[in-house]
């Protein structure tokens, strides 16, 4: 009698702890699946605020200014060294400084002494230009706020006759081709009809001959006209 008993509370026994074992790895996955699906939610929130974040600090900074200095502005500059029909060559860079400065709409964008700087175009000796002597010159960069910007200019161009005849004393692509061209064509009252025909000048400057050649001396002021808009931020 006791023996059975015993069986029964034994049988008993086994019975609840199998029933407590299959039940704890339940309750594990459960909790496992709570606590993933908790980490899932809070980094989806932290990534929202995040991409708020960086939306709002797009938002806050300030739209950057551009001003245009449009084409046909003159720039006037003094140059760094002498340039001439036959000191220079063509390809051969210079140096200049803005002699006088630019503003756009009341606003100083390119200021007198900022750093400038060019290249001749063209230089023919006397003797080498049916007894003339041709110089040509363009301004390519200015320094702005620190950063050198490549610039086009019209270019400013001088002509001297052979036996020290002054025929042309312009400046600008179109009236000192047309000056040159007058020149050839008749001397001096040739070169200013020259010249009307090709108005559009670019602007102040001197030339000065040696020996018969064309010289543009150091601290020479010179101008130049900006064929294409300049952008600066």
């Amino acid at each position: 009698m006791r023996s059975r008993i015993l069986f029964s509370i034994l049988a008993v026994s086994l019975v609840f702890g199998l029933g407590a074992c299959s039940s704890k790895p339940a309750d594990n996955s459960a909790a496992d699946q709570s606590s993933s699906s908790n980490m899932a939610s809070g980094n989806s929130g932290g990534g929202m605020s995040n991409s708020m974040s960086g939306a709002s600090k797009e938002a806050a900074k300030p739209a950057v200014e551009v001003v245009v200095v449009p084409a046909g502005t003159t720039l006037t500059v003094r140059l760094g060294q002498s340039v001439g029909s036959k000191i220079s060559t063509a390809g051969q860079t210079f140096t200049a400084t803005m002699a006088t400065p630019v503003d756009v709409g009341g606003k100083n964008v390119i200021p007198a002494g900022a750093a400038a700087s060019g290249v001749v175009t063209d230089a023919k000796p006397l003797g080498r230009f049916k007894g003339g002597a041709v110089l040509q010159i363009k301004l390519t960069s200015v320094t702005i706020n620190g950063s050198e910007r490549a610039i086009d200019t019209s270019a400013v161009t001088r002509a001297e006759k052979g036996k020290g005849k002054r025929t042309a004393v312009l400046t600008g692509g179109g009236a000192g081709l047309g000056a040159i061209i007058g020149g050839l064509a008749g001397g001096g009252k040739g070169a200013a009809i020259g010249a009307l025909a090709g108005a559009g000048a670019g602007g102040a400057g001197s030339a000065f001959t040696g020996n018969k050649d064309v010289v543009l001396p150091a601290e020479s002021a010179v101008s130049f006209k900006l064929e294409a808009p300049l952008e600066i931020k």
